[in-house]
């Protein structure tokens, strides 16, 4: 059992665990909404279908599995689920302690903090394993070949079979969402010609090198949070029209507006009985108090949060909310340029290859479409060699990480030089041979041909992208899985999480809201003030994500979720744009003018 429930998560895994208890679908989002569960609690398929089966029998439900009735198992079943852990977690040594029992909880609590600062985020867990292998000499076939020979499959693997769920996947070219007017376009391009994208705001602005971290402390961490309080509440102010706020702790019997960043009262995940807010240091002095939700009809709240609230507080002890104030957007950027003709942009997520294989085919696939579509810009989020892949932790490969990569990038720019396309390298926290850390300084890579250099850009992670006065915000960050997990929300009509998400990132103008963060996510709070706070709102916002592809109007920004080029042992998706900005004095129009999502 525990072998069937290490199965990487997938729509076909899921799906045929069901089929063992005659389990049927009931309309085509309901795979991915599993999916989805899987992902946000951290089940595997096995655990899913068992807890499935025991709800709807406990309800008589039936066997047909529809939207609805997973959002009541979410609600009824897999909430409680993760509370009961945590109290699990936190009250193993429950009671009265003797010398003993606090000597063995204080060497176990050593003994995670020394592993777990020496290890990274994992497939299987939410830290990605780095660690030394039991066997620091992995079984290698013999192999003359040198990691710098020409790119190909069996350059780095002793597994060199392509992965035969990939080569025989159907479906190829099918278009799986789309947006705008897509019928007239042939979705070709120039070749990059006249296409001129460059880092939105002056060099200074803009990370374009490493940088030491692990160095910061608490108070600079402190000075940030407080910053971000501070200019949030200046926009609430003006734009909502408030008077001077007041302090958290006030005992008020009439309603006052009080300002903060929303929290959780203990370690676990953020439910309506567990929402406190803490205070900004100028009114509150960072004090903190639990918040009544029950008198607000519509909220959509997460950890990190900086909200404006208006409620009473007879007792100082708790505050009965009765209204949120919604948060506020920056301005679009308006360029002063002549707008240029119209741009075809290519957007594709790693990782390039199966999961269980180092055959580089899907990047193979990719190049060509790039060659023959001509695309004016490519842009090509990591991770290029993947920390979760098997032949990754397992050490299997036949040349360093730091070999693949370089390979992988010369591939890239030498089978795209006939098109002529502007490439757009975003690295990704999983990016194994680079610097772990968020900000994410760009690639580096020395060896670019000089012929190339016009074309070719490495840029951080996240950044905002300036192409001929058009604006797109990137990220290559699961925000949307890491902020999925910790939001709440209630809404008397239809509700979309994906929408209030992108809504938030807009709304609190930065690329990463959540705090605390993810525990896959290494935070660099001195860097993260200067280079994730959004300069101005995106025109176009590209997030990758495990989660179901989309393309999204959000308040104006088109956001997309262009999917994994990959997905497990079969082909994934890519997006494509077309962009075009218009010179007009009235009403703005987005420049994005069409979007596809289409399978590789």
């Amino acid at each position: 059992m525990a072998e069937r429930e290490a199965e990487a998560v997938s729509a076909e895994a899921v799906l045929r665990e069901l089929r063992l208890f005659e389990l049927r679908c009931q309309g085509e989002d309901v795979p991915a909404r599993l999916v989805e569960l899987c992902l946000t609690h951290g089940l595997g398929p096995v655990t899913l279908a068992n807890e499935l089966l025991a709800f709807i029998t406990s309800k008589d439900l039936g066997t047909q599995l529809s939207a609805s009735g997973l959002d009541a198992f979410e609600h009824e079943v897999l909430a409680k689920r993760n509370s009961r852990a945590l109290r699990k977690r936190d009250n193993r040594y429950g009671g009265l302690h003797d010398v003993n029992s606090l000597q063995e909880l204080l060497d176990e609590e050593e003994e995670d903090e020394l592993l777990d600062a020496y290890t990274t985020p994992s497939k299987n867990s939410q830290k990605r394993s780095n660690s030394t292998p039991e066997n620091p000499r992995p079984k290698r076939t013999p192999s003359s070949r040198s990691p710098y020979a020409l790119f190909s499959p069996n350059s780095f693997s002793p597994s060199v079979a392509p992965s035969q769920k990939y080569t025989e996947r159907s479906s190829r070219g099918e278009v799986v969402a789309s947006f705008g007017s897509v019928q007239g376009p042939s979705w070709s391009g120039r070749g990059g010609r006249g296409c001129t994208p460059k880092l939105f705001g002056l060099p200074e602005e803009n990370l374009t090198k490493s940088y030491k971290f692990m160095f910061q402390n608490t108070l600079d961490v402190r000075e940030v949070l407080s910053w971000r309080i501070e200019e949030l509440g200046d926009a609430l102010k003006s734009h909502h029209g408030l008077e001077d706020f007041a302090s958290v702790s006030l005992l008020a019997q009439e309603p006052v507006t009080v300002l903060g960043r929303i929290g959780c009262d203990s370690n676990g995940k953020l439910n309506a009985k567990s929402v406190m807010l803490e205070g900004d240091r100028q009114h509150s002095s960072g004090g903190q108090i639990p918040l009544d939700l029950s008198e607000l009809k519509d909220y959509s709240l997460f950890p990190g949060q900086i909200v404006a609230l208006e409620g009473t507080n007879s007792t100082g002890r708790k505050m009965v909310v009765s209204k949120l104030y919604e948060g506020v957007p920056l301005p679009f950027h308006a360029p002063t340029e002549p707008a240029p003709e119209r741009r075809l942009a290519l957007v594709a997520c790693g990782p390039y290859t199966p999961s269980q294989s180092c055959a580089y085919d899907p990047l193979a696939d990719l190049v060509a479409l790039v060659a023959r579509d001509r695309p004016d810009l490519c842009l090509l989020f990591g991770p290029f060699v993947d920390a979760r892949h098997e032949h990754v932790e397992k050490c299997q490969l036949l040349g360093s990480f730091a070999d693949v990569f370089k390979l992988c990038l010369k591939t890239i720019i030498e089978g795209t030089r006939s098109a002529g396309s502007h490439l757009v390298f975003i690295p990704s926290p999983r990016d194994v041979h680079h610097d772990y850390v968020y900000p994410q300084p760009p690639f580096l890579y020395p060896e670019l041909p000089k012929d190339d250099r016009p074309r070719v850009h490495f840029v951080p992670d996240p950044c905002t992208l300036d192409v001929d006065g058009i604006v797109l915000g990137l990220t290559s960050t699961d925000l949307l899985l890491h902020m999925g997990a910790e939001e709440i929300s209630s809404s008397s009509g239809i509700s979309d999480r994906f929408t209030r998400i992108l809504k938030h990132i807009l709304t609190q103008r930065s690329y990463y809201p959540l705090y605390p963060p993810s525990e896959e996510l290494n935070v660099d709070y001195e860097n993260f003030y200067s280079y994730a706070s959004l300069p101005v709102t995106p025109d176009v916002l590209v997030t990758p994500s495990e989660l179901r592809y989309f393309i999204k109007d959000v308040l104006g920004c088109v956001c997309i979720n262009p999917g994994r080029l990959t997905k497990g042992q079969v082909g994934g998706t890519y997006g494509r744009l077309y962009l075009q900005r218009e010179d007009t004095k009235g009403e703005r129009r987005s420049p994005c003018v069409a979007a596809q999502v289409v399978k590789i």
